[in-house]
């Protein structure tokens, strides 16, 4: 930091030339300089040898030497040698910073701290630079939600002069938002209008989620969101004011107040289109949600807008212009509106550009783009190349657009993708509540060798089971419209009455039948062995499984997936039907099918409703009876939460031996807790059970509701589901808790 400045004369002189106003210097020298060369001082001196200066050339020359930034202290001295004046300045440099510390950080890594100071190292102290650092780390602070951060700058300097700037940093407690507060709004009420916000009061989960943090430019995007959702239901005059933010409750809480004048509703008058009409007026109408009468909705009018877009763009008119005309009457309150299209030329595609694949080949790409080149453009198959390229699950961003071509009615395709890692290798441990401590290892490549090859080599160990399985799978083998693909797998699992032993492999082939549509057939071939039964165990059903079989199956399988995203659904539906016949070779012989479908659609905030629903039945094909393995036990985390593993179904003499025919459903509310982190909450209800064949299908059903959390985590898939039996047994549980940590094997 800078003293005061300081001018110090010694002048040894005669009282006479003492009074002088002017006086001759004979010699002008440096002192107290370390780092800065004489000469450079001298250079911005502008006093010389033999030159007349007053006092006031003294001062402007050290105002010259302190606009250099290089000093802390300046001062001049006069002295006489030998009847010849020689002025001194004496200097004083700053310090030179060598390093930046940060003490007192705790809530924000010292990396994004480093990148908000402007003061450089190693350089001169410069405390404007300094004054500056402490406001960006401040602002830091700020965009964080530490409003009440105090930063100060102290420098720790050594004996040759060098110093470590150090910054003292006061984090205190985040200052969140504990209310917002609105005055003048009648027709959407306060909570309404919260909900379409960026800036959210704070909730019991803020030291999670961060939910409840200020952020100022937010606020003003939320001022225009505020518009937006009064403009929806016709209130098109709406003005916001400016919001009022102040501290409340010792600084400790921000308030939100925002007034509006909501002024008058209009509606909507005349509707047309005019211009390049592909159809007829009243053809086009159709595809506009607005009606003569209706509440005026400016996103229904956008909406309008892309469907009218969209019906040209499927023709191959890509460049098409619909222009929505105005007219807004305050007298009637109404708006007419008039839809001006100008359709330009049809478009072609010449050619596709695939850009960003570093190590995916071209290839793989491009067979999951639906229009090729020479082809007309087309809206519909355009975003179905973004989804299909995206659910591919090998890229963080997918982006198609089109790009003028070489000739006006020309367009170029580019699919840029940014690449993400597709395989892993682990070896770590995990806990399950079904299978308690787990050790595992995998080597995984869902892009092996960048031809989209799925590969994966695996093994588990836990308290209850061992699982070692190998897996390839070409979704498009040698080019063609073909699946392929095999496995070989040992699984070993001890169930409370028994225990089970599995080693086996399959073939499996697919063509795509249909859009989001294929069709499978798999050959397995397995023996099984039932051992180490329990002695309290009288079941016969289970007494009599024991022993060693062999099972040769062949399953067709029927699978739809028309999920806008295959890793984490939002809307569509996964649709599968299976029919497996066993006894093609082998001890076991059964038919076995099952019905499965699962249904998302998209909510509110973020939320999503899901719907699942699975049924299935085994029927003996000869008189030796169904194998134990292969009917059907529910409960548990993966079926019936609320229920023990394996215990929703029949029982023999307290021994619980599988159904012949199943079906559960499970409906799940899905809302977002934190979505950079992936966390996400949910509600549900699960009704289903298992049976006999003498049994009536769909009698006598369980229900259990409950709530989870689930966390795409780094360590893998993560579920917490608590589960609460709605009609318990004597030999139950009311509740079970149950989560999983680590990907299923």
């Amino acid at each position: 930091m800078f003293k005061k400045l300081l001018i110090t004369f010694c002048l040894v002189l005669l009282s006479t030339i003492a009074a002088a106003e002017d006086f001759k210097v004979s010699a002008v020298e440096i002192e107290g300089n370390l780092r800065i060369e004489t000469s450079t001082i001298l250079a911005a001196t502008p006093i010389r040898p033999g030159d007349q200066v007053s006092m006031e050339d003294i001062d402007a020359a050290m105002a010259n030497l302190f606009s250099l930034g290089r000093f802390e202290d300046i001062s001049a001295r006069l002295t006489e040698v030998q009847g010849a004046k020689v002025l001194t300045f004496v200097v004083s440099e700053l310090p030179l910073v060598r390093t930046i510390r940060f003490d007192g950080r705790d809530e924000i890594t010292e990396e994004t701290l480093r990148s908000r100071v402007v003061q450089p190292v190693p350089a001169m102290y410069s405390q404007a630079k300094v004054r500056e650092s402490i406001v960006a780390l401040k602002n830091a602070y700020a965009e964080d939600g530490y409003h009440a951060a105090n930063i100060k700058a102290e420098l720790e300097t050594d004996e040759r002069n060098e110093a470590v700037l150090v910054f003292n940093i006061v984090e205190g407690d985040k200052v969140l938002i504990d209310e917002i507060r609105f005055s003048g709004n009648t027709v959407i009420e306060a909570d309404d209008l919260k909900d379409v916000m960026e800036n959210r009061e704070r909730w019991w989960l803020s030291w999670l989620t961060d939910r409840g943090a200020y952020n100022p430019d937010a606020l003003e995007l939320d001022v225009e969101r505020i518009k937006a959702a009064y403009k929806d239901k016709g209130y098109m005059d709406i003005k916001v004011r400016q919001p009022k933010v102040s501290l409340i409750d010792k600084d400790r809480y921000f308030l939100i107040e925002i007034e509006v004048d909501e002024g008058d509703q209009y509606k909507v008058g005349t509707l047309g289109v005019k211009g390049d009409l592909l159809k007829s007026e009243e053809e086009l109408l159709e595809n506009i949600s607005l009606g003569n009468g209706d509440v005026f909705n400016r996103s229904e009018l956008h909406r309008s807008i892309e469907l009218l877009t969209d019906i040209y763009a499927e023709e191959g008119y890509a460049n098409v212009n619909v222009a929505p005309l105005s007219n807004k009457d305050k007298q009637s309150l109404t708006i007419d509106l008039m839809f001006d299209i100008e359709q330009g030329e049809k478009i072609y595609i010449e050619r596709v550009n695939v850009r960003g694949n570093t190590r995916t080949r071209d290839k793989v790409v491009r067979r999951e783009v639906p229009i090729v080149e020479g082809e007309t453009y087309s809206a519909s198959k355009i975003k179905e190349a973004n989804r299909r390229v995206r659910n591919l699950g090998y890229f963080d961003e997918v982006n198609v657009t089109k790009a003028p071509g070489s000739a006006e009615n020309q367009a170029v395709l580019n699919v840029d993708v940014k690449e993400k890692p597709t395989g892993t290798f682990s070896i770590g441990a995990g806990y399950s509540s079904v299978d308690s401590f787990i050790a595992q290892g995998s080597i995984t490549q869902d892009n092996f060798l960048g031809l989209g090859l799925k590969l994966r080599l695996s093994a588990a160990l836990s308290g209850s089971s061992n699982t070692f399985s190998l897996g390839v799978t070409d979704p498009y083998f040698l080019d063609t419209e073909w699946t392929v693909g095999g496995e070989v797998y040992k699984t070993e699992r001890e169930y409370d009455d028994y225990d089970e032993n599995r080693t086996g492999g399959a073939l499996k082939a697919g063509h795509r039948i249909a859009e989001y549509t294929k069709g499978y057939l798999t050959y397995r071939f397995e023996q099984s062995e039932i051992l180490n039964i329990d002695e309290s165990v009288t079941s016969a059903i289970v007494l009599d499984a024991e022993g060693t079989s062999t099972h040769s199956s062949l399953t067709g399988e029927i699978v739809r997936n028309s999920t806008d995203y295959h890793l984490d659904p939002s809307t569509g539906g996964i649709s599968s039907i299976s029919l497996q016949y066993a006894g093609i070779g082998g001890t076991e012989n059964f038919l076995k099918t099952i019905l499965e479908h699962r249904h998302f659609w998209p909510l509110f905030w973020g939320t999503v409703f899901s719907l699942h629903g699975e049924t299935g039945s085994v029927f003996e094909t000869q008189s030796d009876g169904l194998p134990l393995g292969e009917k059907f036990f529910l409960g548990g985390i993966r079926n019936m939460r609320g229920f023990e593993t394996r215990e929703v179904g029949p029982q023999d003499e307290g021994t619980y031996i599988g159904g012949e025919t199943m079906a559960y459903f499970n409906f799940e509310f899905i809302f977002p807790i934190s979505k950079s982190m992936g966390l996400k909450g949910l509600l549900f209800y699960d009704i289903g059970n298992a049976w006999l064949k003498h049994e009536d299908y769909g009698s006598d059903w369980r229900h259990s509701a409950g709530a989870g959390i689930r966390w795409n985590s780094p360590l893998g898939p993560l579920r917490f589901e608590w589960g609460y039996n709605l009609d318990p047994r004597d030999d139950e549980d009311q509740s079970v808790f149950e989560f999983t940590i680590g990907k299923p094997f």
